[in-house]
């Protein structure tokens, strides 16, 4: 018997994306720029008129200085610019319409959109769900069970636990150490110096994991593996640094989200659509697909 499905979306990344994608030609009714929430718009409807799923929830990322990871490690994400105040406008207006079309908005500032999404699945996986993240984020792999599915929406690309293999190198359970290993540049984690992802998946595939290698650190040397005593050297070195950097690596299951699966039902009637379509000058085109989408 099929499994009750929820589609958990990465909300600040499709956000980011119709920002840098859709041009720079739609105002508000009161001159404001709202590219990135017409393209959010787009998107949220496609899914919705081609999955109409019956629980599903967006996750928002609230600032990029204020997640616990910040607190343990500043220079977490330092290398990314603020987003200017117009798209911090444009931020609030996809809530908006995220929450007119009666989908629940999963948002903290101590935890990211990827902490909301892992302890919601989590807590849906206690509940008999399998869930559907929609993101094209490669951190996501460590989250999927066997039911689980990722789900790249714009290529249309959905995988599973095996597919985390295919793209990494690792399993599911490995993507924390491994990333804790090699680094993620895009979140200003560096890694152990001279370990890249191909040295990480060939480590974790012998040790299991990082707690492991770094247990037994001294057999590295001994690996078929090129510069093998360097990479040995370099993980005495450095192994406070990576079990730190997999503090950050590793999504959290214990954000504060609302328990239960009630809460992910989408509502319908909602109401608010027309007067914010007014707001966002909105064209007949979508404004008749929102009615569709929220009509009883």
């Amino acid at each position: 018997m099929a499994l009750p499905t929820a589609h958990l979306i990465d909300g600040s990344l499709y956000v980011f994306r119709a920002w840098h994608s859709m041009p720079d030609e739609f105002h508000d009714i009161d001159g404001h720029p709202v590219n990135a929430v017409h393209g959010y718009t787009r998107f949220l409807c496609e899914l919705l008129e081609r999955e109409d799923p019956s629980h599903l929830a967006v996750a928002f990322d609230a600032s990029l200085t204020t997640s616990f990871r910040n607190a343990i490690y500043p220079a977490y994400k330092a290398n990314r610019e603020l987003p200017p105040p117009d798209l911090e406008r444009q931020f609030v207006q996809c809530r908006a319409v995220t929450e007119a079309l009666g989908i629940r908005v999963l948002i903290d500032h101590s935890f990211e959109a990827d902490d909301l999404i892992g302890s919601t699945l989590w807590s849906l996986r206690a509940h008999g769900f399998r869930s559907v993240i929609v993101s094209a984020d490669k951190d996501f792999g460590q989250l999927l069970g066997e039911h689980d599915e990722q789900w790249d929406f714009a290529r249309n690309l959905r995988w599973g636990p095996a597919g985390v293999f295919e793209r990494l190198g690792v399993h599911p359970h490995q993507v924390a150490d491994f990333l804790a290993l090699c680094g993620d540049a895009v979140d200003n984690i560096p890694g152990v110096p001279g370990v890249g992802a191909k040295t990480a998946a060939a480590l974790l595939a012998h040790f299991g994991s990082l707690d492991e290698l770094l247990d037994r650190v001294d057999e590295v040397a001994f690996l078929r593996l090129r510069g093998a005593a360097s990479c040995a050297a370099k993980l005495r070195q450095h192994a406070d640094a990576a079990r730190l950097y997999r503090r950050l690596t590793r999504i959290a299951l214990d954000a504060p989200i609302e328990s239960g699966f009630d809460g992910l039902v989408r509502q319908r009637g909602i109401g608010t659509l027309d007067a914010l379509c007014e707001q966002l000058r909105f064209g007949p085109l979508t404004r008749s697909r929102l009615r569709a989408l929220t009509s009883l």
